[in-house]
């Protein structure tokens, strides 16, 4: 509510971004951040400084290629030129796609229903030197079929505290139910594409899911055990989380933001 006395414009953003350079979306005391970058270059454009909220952090080396955020300002901006602004700024591994005003209640991270992450596995002999920084090169033989059956289990409503670092802390402490709408493995050239679509995802999550799933699928843990993995409720009763650069932010979707406050979903 603070925000919408102090501010007369919501702006919301669809943001790529190569992360490999990166400390992570959230601002850190070390490191350089996403966040960082793009509300200094918002600063330089409307000469204050600006909050900017992203619909989640992305872990170092975590790449996104619809990333949501917004921020607010005393500004009617044009948007047109705002854009052309902004990216000349920003370095070139990070690009806002698209701006657009929206209702002063819209909130990027509170506002989402949904998320889209893509995990991509790279699965031949000699990795594609040009993939290197966006696929995980998988060196063991894997069952892939064992690796589609592991998948199923994961879909559903789970409490996925086992599969969360800091499953003590933040959102996994008050709620760790989470509803994995699907976990579609897609062949492309090369290897494989996990495609993870769910309500929410906790921190680290997809990363530690895609983890077991690789031990399963190279015969270092029994299918079985993933169920108890889910009963446990325990971290280190998971895999190891996947590599970082492998992982893919790709869409984050909204229902009607309506300027009432209120939200419903699309039709």
């Amino acid at each position: 509510m603070t925000d919408q006395i102090k501010s007369d414009f919501n702006y919301k953003m669809t943001i790529a971004y190569d992360g490999t350079a990166y400390s992570g979306w959230q601002i850190q005391p070390n490191g350089i951040s996403i966040q960082a970058q793009i509300e200094e270059a918002i600063k330089i454009i409307v000469r204050k400084d600006v909050k900017v909220i992203g619909s989640g952090r992305t872990d170092a080396g975590v790449h996104a290629l619809g990333q949501i955020a917004h921020f607010h300002c005393d500004r009617d901006l044009d948007l047109y030129r705002f854009l052309g602004s902004v990216n000349g700024i920003l370095p070139r591994d990070i690009r806002v796609k698209s701006i657009e005003e929206m209702p002063l209640n819209f909130h990027a991270q509170r506002s989402a229903l949904g998320k889209v992450y893509h995990y991509h596995l790279y699965l031949e002999n000699v990795q594609n030197p040009f993939n290197r920084l966006y696929s995980y090169h998988v060196h063991d033989k894997m069952d892939l079929e064992l690796l589609r059956k592991a998948a199923l289990l994961f879909i559903g409503s789970h409490d996925f505290t086992s599969f969360a670092n800091e499953a003590h802390t933040g959102a996994a402490y008050s709620n760790p139910i989470r509803n994995l709408k699907r976990l579609d493995i897609v062949y492309e050239q090369g290897g494989l594409r996990l495609e993870f679509e769910g309500d929410g995802f906790l921190y680290k999550m997809v990363r530690n899911i895609v983890g077991t799933l690789l031990e399963v699928a190279k015969g270092k843990r029994p299918i079985s055990d993933i169920e108890a993995i889910f009963q446990a409720k325990d971290r280190k009763k998971a895999g190891m989380a996947a590599p970082p650069h492998g992982l893919f932010l790709v869409e984050v979707y909204y229902g009607i933001v309506a300027p009432s406050g209120m939200s419903s979903k699309d039709e």
